[in-house]
């Protein structure tokens, strides 16, 4: 398995002192960036550019043949997404303010700190990856396509909510960033985390564990591994799941469990890009992507104390929520279609009619457990079928044991066979409320649902004495 090239295109090193050239670039490899290329002659440059795509120049002032405030001119007018770090000898303000006109995006003077010109260039490509993330993003917006279906094809929706998730998915995916992936138990995240993994074309595994009940000394040695020796029993070294994930993608379910010790190493590995084998006293360096997924409210959890704000701060660059399948009823036919399949090839059955009145049924039920619960049901009813349609007592059975089922009033058959029909009136005030409910009481919403504009649904309800 080759290296994997961190930042996505090089950084470009322009001076024309060749050692200056060998040190800025072994600090930076030894930091985890290790796309680079060099350039001792400044007349080379704009060659470089039109041949390459340059993720961050770090630009000296002071050259022979093309000085560096000549090239800084070509660069900012024919290249002017690039950012320019400005590295020069001297610190004369009135060129430091000159440089600033142009618009670079920082400005330091040798000799450099190693920490400083680490942090300078992290941000540049940082904001290089936003920069290629908000494209992606405003396209997707423009055109309301999805790019990657054959990846996505395990995320079955028709939801409007979903396709929107699904869409900032896809935008974010060729990033570096750690991408926060909140929603309750059963609704997907590990299929979306799954999925941005091989989205990004990332060479190395998608490796995925489930942190909650993990103390702290399990959780080093699961994700960091240990040396020989480091504990009783450890008879042979292990690399760890962050090993195993190398140039892939390392995903942590239930990151919302776990313990102040943990959280501190899980925020200097981000911070880093380091980490301690137990046993160890020799940082060791990851370039696998983390992904991290949580069912609680993060932020109800810093304010209570139980996690880390700056870890929750370092976590929220990218954050997905998934909604709950009860939020979105549209998706319940497809859904049952898929798993419908899937079970039926798993027993090897033919695929049998749906009964009357399922997706009634099912559209009232709240679905704690979400997807999963559906699939599972979907699945205990194909295992009990002999013949015909799908037995609804199998769904009846599952319902009655787990969530809540809606009070069901004479309204909800309005439509049944055999009960009175409804006036126009009466029918328009149940799709009215019926709009409101699955909209959260979102009259906006309600109005999209209903094809009338949000002011005549407003004077509708309070016409009608409902607002």
């Amino acid at each position: 398995m080759g290296e994997i090239l961190h930042p996505r295109n090089p950084v470009l090193i322009v001076d024309d002192e060749y050692y200056i050239l060998l040190n800025l670039s072994g600090i930076l490899k030894s930091n985890g960036i290790n796309n680079i290329i060099t350039c001792q002659d400044s007349r080379d440059v704009m060659d470089i550019f039109s041949r390459t795509e340059i993720d961050v120049l770090l630009l000296d002032l002071t050259m022979p043949h093309l000085s560096g405030e000549e090239l800084l001119g070509q660069v900012r007018e024919r290249y002017p997404q690039v950012p320019v770090v400005i590295i020069t000898g001297t610190s004369d303000v009135s060129t430091a303010v000159s440089c600033m006109k142009f618009g670079v995006f920082d400005y330091l003077v040798k000799t450099i700190e190693e920490s400083k010109l680490i942090a300078t260039v992290s941000r540049a490509i940082e904001n290089q990856e936003l920069r290629r993330e908000n494209i992606s993003l405003r396209n997707h917006l423009v055109y309301q396509d999805l790019e990657h279906a054959d990846e996505l094809s395990e995320i079955v929706f028709q939801d409007d909510r979903m396709k929107a998730v699904l869409l900032y998915v896809e935008s974010i995916a060729r990033g570096t960033q750690t991408v926060l992936i909140s929603g309750e138990t059963g609704v997907g995240k590990e299929l979306v985390a799954r999925a941005i993994h091989d989205i990004s074309d990332r060479k190395g595994e998608f490796v995925a564990v489930n942190v909650a009940g993990l103390d702290d000394t399990m959780f080093s040695d699961t994700l960091f591994g240990h040396s020989k020796g480091a504990y009783t029993g450890a008879g042979q070294e292990r690399k760890g799941l962050i090993g195993t994930a190398a140039g892939g993608t390392l995903f942590l379910d239930e990151i919302g469990d776990l313990e102040p010790k943990s959280q501190v190493k899980l925020l200097r590995l981000l911070e880093t890009r380091e980490y301690y084998p137990l046993g160890s006293d020799l940082p060791r360096r990851t370039d696998a992507r983390i992904i991290v997924a949580t069912n609680q409210d993060i932020r109800k959890a810093v304010i209570e104390g139980r996690f880390r704000r700056d870890l929750y701060y370092r976590l929220q660059t990218h954050q997905v929520h998934l909604p709950p399948l009860r939020q979105r009823p549209e998706d319940l036919p497809v859904l049952i279609d898929h798993f419908l399949h899937q079970a039926c090839r798993e027993y090897e059955n033919s695929i049998p009619e749906i009964p009357a009145g399922l997706y009634a049924l099912l559209r009232r039920y709240s679905f704690p457990g979400n997807v999963r619960e559906l699939r599972s049901m979907i699945f205990d009813a194909v295992s009990r079928h002999k013949s015909g349609a799908l037995s609804l007592e199998s769904f009846e059975q599952a319902l009655g044991t787990g969530g809540t089922l809606a009070e069901k009033g004479e309204e909800d058959d309005f439509l049944a066979v055999g009960s009175k029909f409804p006036t126009l009136k009466q029918a328009t005030a149940f799709l009215i409320r019926e709009a409101l409910a699955r909209s959260g009481g979102n009259q906006a919403k309600a109005a999209k649902l209903l094809g009338i504009s949000a002011p005549a649904l407003s004077r509708r309800l309070t016409r009608d004495g409902s607002a």
